[in-house]
């Protein structure tokens, strides 16, 4: 059974932000799927670094407007959208003036880790998740990549879990070669919170919750695991292995075929099961 609708929720592209191994394979990725008839949608942050006017990207109003409520704080959400010609791809972004206008990625201009980085990998997720439910489209597979997008598999298979867009969507987590230095702090358990969706998703976890951590939280809520890097951590395999979750190996540069085909592996074990 194949998986014809993908959901890309991604952590870079070029060429909105540099080349990266993460940024690559998110730019080129969803065009091969693309390029072999499934249909597809491709969502990143809009980071600061990304300049708006030389790659023509433009708020949609009638997507915006939401505020999303972290740690008792309103965070207003904005979708903006772009065009990769070449690849007849469209990218929607999710924007925030606190989050993401005027800052970097993960790290500032001295290099130094941004202490609210657990915050915006919690906005991103919701922030795509609200904006699918918008577009009323339901994809079969969600692929996320990388450590922005480790929150998606959580509230999928919690919180949104009887939304139409998402209660029969299977999701699969890609694992890079990126890491975040920083814990994510004792706080994070109170800006996760949303609806049924608290602290106690964490209890399994330390208090200062890990970079390793945060991957295995998404893994353990994900229906497949991608080791998408040559250096990707091997105790995240292993995680997924006790907890009989899918495994696709490192498959090399030759990627696109071994992903289509675990897109449909995972979907069709899904639906069989």
């Amino acid at each position: 059974m194949e998986a014809k609708k993908i959901l890309f929720i991604t952590q870079e592209i070029v060429p909105y932000v540099p080349e990266t191994e993460l940024s690559v394979m998110g730019r080129y990725l969803p065009q091969s799927i693309q390029e072999k008839g499934r249909e597809i949608r491709t969502f990143m942050p809009k980071w600061g670094n990304i300049n708006e006017r030389r790659n023509q990207l433009h708020e949609v109003i009638r997507l915006s407007g939401m505020n999303l409520i972290i740690d008792d704080t309103d965070h207003p959400l904005i979708i903006k959208v772009a065009s990769i010609q070449a690849a007849r791809m469209q990218v929607y972004f999710i924007d925030n003036d606190d989050y993401f206008m005027k800052r970097q990625m993960a790290t500032d201009e001295e290099g130094n880790e941004y202490e609210d980085n657990g915050e915006r990998a919690i906005f991103y997720a919701r922030g795509v998740l609200e904006t699918v439910k918008k577009l009323r489209w339901t994809p079969d597979v969600i692929h996320c990549q990388g450590w922005m997008s480790a929150l998606v598999p959580l509230y999928i298979k919690t919180a949104y879990k009887d939304e139409p867009s998402f209660c029969d969507s299977k999701v699969v987590y890609a694992l890079h070669n990126d890491e975040l230095k920083q814990n994510l702090g004792a706080n994070f358990g109170n800006c996760i919170a949303y609806k049924d969706v608290d602290a106690s998703v964490l209890s399994e976890f330390s208090q200062d919750f890990t970079f390793e951590e945060l991957n295995k939280l998404a893994v353990k809520y994900s229906d497949g695991l991608i080791m998408a890097g040559d250096k990707a951590n091997p105790n995240i395999a292993e995680y997924a292995h006790a907890n009989n979750i899918p495994v696709l190996e490192y498959p090399g540069e030759n990627y696109a075929d071994a992903y289509a085909d675990f897109y449909d592996k995972v979907w069709s074990e899904g639906k069989n099961g």
